[in-house]
């Protein structure tokens, strides 16, 4: 009994090879729990997209990966972040505090530039000093990074990138995330002879969802009268029917929808919760006479696949 993810391959890779070849440099993003596949599948698409350097989110997701593959780290470390840095691992610095924080490690770092994220980076009358001291500890510049909002569109980005591009050296590279590749095409031809590299996550594993499904499978399928109490915190059911427990719940990430609603499905009829997912397991109300899944059957799962754990990654 598992939370599956279901991946029509052929669809799925064929979406990889488009975005992959419309974005030429592009660095994939592998963080987190690795868009709902796990990181070791990303890393195992990036070496068969011909992929060498990856991007992932902390230092602590290095151990994921072999020790001399190239990596941008995107948050920068602090001191006890950086002893898990790896041979292969490029850090990111957007403070001298960052470059302080890496001790007597040499090789490559990423400048972070700060943006409309008002996250990490430096601003632009702090660049001078801190490619200064990136250059006093005997470092080197590996790239530039820009980082966008979700909420505002390409063009906008577009402006800001526009607005830092004469302040970088000439024939630096910069990581660029959020700029889709008509505006990066444009921005290439006036970056003079500034390399622009696409950095992608989201939009390059989850692009196309609809091949991609998540499913809890049915345990058990208990008869109920209204107001009967049940689960751990003794709900009374709302009217007569059956109690369907499923194995997914907070463990995997699997919780109601923002908007409160159950995350639930079966056939296309939404499946309410009797009282929020616990751990592995979610109780589910059916009233008499609606949709009800057997045991051993799935229901369908409404989750951001970022934010969940499936057990299972199954292709199809």
């Amino acid at each position: 009994m598992a939370l599956t993810l279901t991946v029509e391959r052929d669809r799925w890779r064929a979406h990889l090879d488009r975005v992959a070849n419309a974005r030429p440099g592009l660095v994939p993003v592998i963080k987190g729990n690795g868009y709902g596949f796990g990181r070791a599948r990303l890393l195992a698409e990036c070496d068969r997209l011909g992929l060498a350097e990856v991007a992932v989110g902390t230092a602590w997701e290095l151990a994921d990966l072999p020790a001399d593959r190239p990596a941008v780290v995107l948050t920068p470390c602090g001191p006890a972040e950086a002893i898990a840095l790896t041979p292969g691992a490029i850090p990111t610095v957007g403070h001298r505090r960052d470059v302080e924080a890496l001790g007597d490690r040499a090789g490559g770092v990423v400048v972070k530039l700060a943006s409309s994220m008002r996250r990490y980076g430096a601003e632009p009358d702090d660049l001078p000093g801190l490619l200064a001291a990136v250059a006093a500890t005997g470092r080197t510049v590996h790239a530039f990074g820009a980082h966008f909002p979700l909420a505002t569109p390409s063009a906008q980005h577009t402006a800001e990138l526009a607005a830092w591009l004469p302040r970088l050296p000439a024939g630096a590279t910069v990581h660029v995330s959020h700029v889709d590749p008509t505006d990066l095409a444009t921005l290439s031809m006036l970056a003079a002879g500034r390399r622009l590299r696409a950095r992608v996550g989201t939009a390059l594993w989850l692009g196309d969802r609809a091949g991609l499904h998540l499913t809890a499978d049915v345990v058990e399928v208990r008869p109920v009268a209204a107001g009967e109490r049940a689960g751990y915190r003794q709900v009374a059911a709302p009217g007569d029917g059956h109690l369907v427990l499923v194995t997914a719940g907070t463990a995997h990430g699997v919780r109601p929808l923002d908007d409160g609603r159950s995350p639930f499905h079966f056939e296309r009829t939404r499946l309410a919760l009797l009282e929020p997912p616990h751990m592995h397991t979610s109780m589910l109300h059916v009233p008499a006479g609606g949709p009800c899944p057997a045991p051993g059957s799935r229901v369908d799962v409404q989750r951001p696949l970022t934010q969940t754990i499936p057990d299972v990654v199954a292709d199809r």
